[in-house]
């Protein structure tokens, strides 16, 4: 009895043994499992440029004398009339010099007209032989200084008369003033910045340009402007004027963009962006999370038709916010990893999938990623 026993129990453990090796199957893929995209053509690639408008004709207004302002008739902000008086210097001093400078021309013109008539005489007296030709000489020479000193104090009057005149600054031209850098009761000298006047009329956008972009800038070249209070809304534009030399400091260029703002509610110094568009080949677009780097330089995990991996080193042209611009070594039709590079082994062999996670075979066509 205990014999049968035995006999059942080892049949059913044979069977057991037989069932679960039917059911394990095939060895499982041990290859690790890579997210596989193509390098896609980078299109048109635009720079984008932070500027502020300005004023196309904007210029520094100040006294042509030196002296104390006595009146301030503007403050920042305030919108001018052609001729509007802006301010006004203590002329008193001036007023004192072109009565002095009158009062000159008047006792000259006493002195011209008293030499006049002793040369009218003496011309008399010469031409009866009753004084000598050098004293005649003498007295027309004498009338000929004096006129001179007359002429000469009716221009210095007229100087000191311009020069009250001068402490007074105008408004060129109809606009606003942008900027005052003065107040009343402050002693400035000649040519020293009172207000910054911006015109009314044609506005800019002022960008400054790294050096590097430079050779691809040009007069006149299209470009878009976006401002930052109406984002969404963007205006056709072009470069009026490019700077001849860097900034000593910053080494960049001031360029100004003009831009049709004829349906555009603008204010000075608004915040704007401009966009301009680079022509010519842009090279390939990666995804930043396929960039890694071999030797301290950018390279990306290309895949073999074979299944292998292989880190090739890349020039990164640019760097975007998702992607980056690959100008050289690698082809439009190749698979790369683009997530968890920093995983992969060189020569590795992987099983690649697509977003969609389906396979993706190495040595025949598929499409890519999207």
């Amino acid at each position: 009895m205990r014999h049968q026993s035995l006999r059942r129990f080892g049949f059913a453990t044979a069977l057991l043994l037989t069932l679960s090796a039917c059911s394990r199957g095939p060895e499982p893929d041990s290859r690790r499992l890579v997210l596989v995209t193509q390098a896609q053509p980078s299109g048109t690639a635009s720079q984008i440029f932070a500027g502020e408008v300005r004023a196309r004709e904007e210029v520094n207004l100040s006294f042509r004398v030196a002296g104390k302002i006595a009146t301030r008739y503007v403050d920042a902000g305030a919108g001018v009339q052609t001729g509007q008086i802006l301010a006004r210097l203590d002329d008193s001093d001036l007023a004192l010099q072109s009565e002095a400078a009158d009062a000159s021309v008047q006792a000259l013109r006493a002195d011209r007209d008293l030499a006049a008539t002793e040369l009218s005489r003496y011309s008399e007296l010469v031409g009866k032989q009753l004084v000598s030709q050098s004293l005649f000489d003498s007295k027309k020479a004498q009338a000929q200084a004096a006129q001179s000193r007359y002429q000469q104090a009716v221009a210095q009057s007229k100087v000191n008369s311009n020069q009250t005149g001068y402490a007074v600054i105008r408004a060129p031209v109809s606009g606003v003033i942008s900027q005052r850098l003065a107040e009343a009761g402050q002693v400035v000298s000649a040519g020293q910045p009172v207000f910054t006047f911006a015109a009314d009329g044609a506005r800019d956008v002022a960008i400054t340009v790294a050096e590097q972009h430079l050779p691809n800038l040009r007069a006149g070249q299209p470009v878009k402007v976006e401002l930052w209070t109406q984002q969404g809304e963007v205006y056709d534009g072009k470069i009026r004027e490019i700077g001849a030399s860097a900034d000593a400091l910053t080494r960049t260029y001031a360029v100004r963009v003009a831009f049709d703002d004829a349906a555009a509610v603008t204010q000075l110094g608004q915040s704007a962006r401009v966009y301009m568009a680079e022509s010519g080949n842009q090279g390939l677009s990666v995804p930043l999370s396929a960039l890694t780097e071999s030797n301290g330089k950018p390279a990306v995990w290309v895949i073999g038709r074979d299944g292998r991996l292989q880190k090739r080193g890349v020039a990164v042209r640019r760097y975007g916010a998702r992607s980056a611009q690959i100008s050289a070594g690698l082809a439009q039709n190749e698979w790369i990893v683009q997530a968890g590079v920093h995983l992969l082994r060189d020569g590795e062999s992987v099983r690649a999938v697509d977003v969609d996670n389906r396979p993706v075979p190495m040595g025949g066509a598929a499409k890519a990623a999207r």
